[in-house]
């Protein structure tokens, strides 16, 4: 029985990616998207939530 091989769409340009060793970039189709993608986290396009303590606690903690 074969294993299908697992494809995935590129984050950047939505192309189809096998995530094999034949496509390096992977999850980019290219080094072309992973390079776009690295400039939208650069230029803080993309961001993670988080809820930030305030500094005082954080002080205390460290001591």
């Amino acid at each position: 029985m074969m294993n299908p091989t697992l494809t995935v769409k590129c984050p950047t340009c939505r192309q189809n990616v096998a995530w094999t060793d034949e496509h390096p970039y992977r999850p980019f189709c290219s080094k072309r998207c992973k390079l776009i993608d690295l400039g939208e986290w650069a230029q803080e396009r993309y961001t993670v939530a988080a809820e930030e303590e305030p500094l005082s606690e954080w002080n205390n903690e460290v001591k």
